[in-house]
């Protein structure tokens, strides 16, 4: 027995020195620094919307037909020297196509009817006079004045009637429709003619889930968005609201009016629309996608001396790009926008330039 113990005590000492000759490495410092960027927290406005679908639809648009029976003729564009054409602009007043009917015309017997005008004053001034001489009656002075209005009433309905061998444009506008007739051929009464449009204002109808009826008011603002061209929003506001809720889709509708000065929208476009239900100035502003979602609580992560800190905050307003933060935050502390995903609470981090 005591030849083997020097032997044992020969074998592990070499393992004794040997391991003591690692230990230092043992203590080689392993913390890693991970990359994050940070933004400041800012005082901003939010708002918070209620989205919705639908076309847009010119604020003026009229369709002209013919009143009567009479050969077509498509007049000229004074802008172009042209016939007037799909596109082009009419200013308001302007004839763009007449009907041309001597029949017509004729039945009106419009010269008579200046004559019988004529007539009829003389006859009212004569009967004026000698009642005011005592040589007519009262009554021969009202029948008089009976006949001379109404011959003035006959030229009036004629001037009017006149006035349906001519369409004219009775707004500015552009011509969104004119069907095709060859100049000289006869068309047949309340045949359509022409459709004018001005878009320089636009209105949307918009049907709205019930349990926002609260919060729509007139006036508020609308952002407009087509989706064919997402980067051009035009902003409109809420002209008027249906008190009446449709008992099969519960929704109600209101109609949005567009400001469309630079015609970005054309009429029929398919658009997004975003009523401003709330809004909140100068507050506590962050970017929505960095809220992470821990343990039922909303969390952040602040840093500060190059450690990321778990930050619980409490949220208000809020939209798809941006939310109110109500506590939790204080302005000006820096939290991490980028590479929060692999953060754990203390995590040291390298904040990229």
């Amino acid at each position: 027995m005591k030849q083997i113990v020097p032997i044992l005590i020969a074998l592990i000492s070499p393992l004794i020195l040997v391991t003591s000759c690692k230990q230092p490495d043992m203590e080689v410092d392993t913390t890693i620094e991970v990359p994050v960027g940070v933004i400041e927290v800012s005082t901003s406005t939010i708002e918070e919307f209620v989205s919705t679908t639908g076309s847009v639809y010119p604020l003026k648009e009229v369709t002209l037909s013919s009143e009567i029976a009479a050969e077509y003729s498509l007049q000229k564009n004074p802008a172009t020297a042209l016939p007037y054409a799909l596109g082009d602009r009419v200013r308001k007043g302007a004839t763009v196509i007449k009907l041309e009917d001597e029949e017509y015309v004729n039945s009106l017997r419009a010269k008579s009817k200046e004559v019988d005008l004529e007539i009829s004053k003389l006859e009212y001034e004569k009967q004026q006079s000698l009642y005011e001489k005592g040589g007519a009656t009262l009554r021969d002075l009202k029948n008089a004045e009976i006949t001379l209005i109404n011959t003035e009433y006959d030229i009036e309905s004629n001037r009017i009637n006149l006035d349906k061998m001519a369409l004219d444009a009775p707004f500015q506008g552009v011509i969104a429709d004119l069907p095709y007739f060859t100049n000289g051929t006869r068309v047949a009464a309340n045949t359509e003619m022409i459709t004018i449009i001005d878009y320089g204002k636009l209105y949307l109808e918009a049907n709205l889930p019930e349990k926002y009826f609260s919060n729509i008011q007139k006036g508020y603002k609308v952002y407009v968005t087509s989706y064919t061209s997402v980067e051009d929003t035009l902003t409109g506001i809420i002209t008027q609201i249906s008190p009446s809720i449709d008992p099969e889709a519960r929704t109600f509708k209101c109609f949005v009016e567009v400001d469309n000065p630079d015609q970005v929208l054309l009429p029929g476009m398919f658009v997004k629309a975003d009523l401003v239900v709330n809004s909140a100035e100068e507050v506590l502003v962050i970017p929505r996608d960095i809220i992470m979602s821990r343990n039922r609580n909303q969390i952040v992560y602040v840093v500060d001396k190059g450690v990321a800190t778990e930050r619980t905050i409490t949220t208000g307003l809020q939209n798809e790009e941006s939310v109110e933060v109500k506590m939790g935050l204080l302005e000006g502390e820096s939290i991490v926008n980028s590479g929060f995903e692999t953060l754990r609470n203390q995590s040291r981090v390298r904040i990229l330039r």
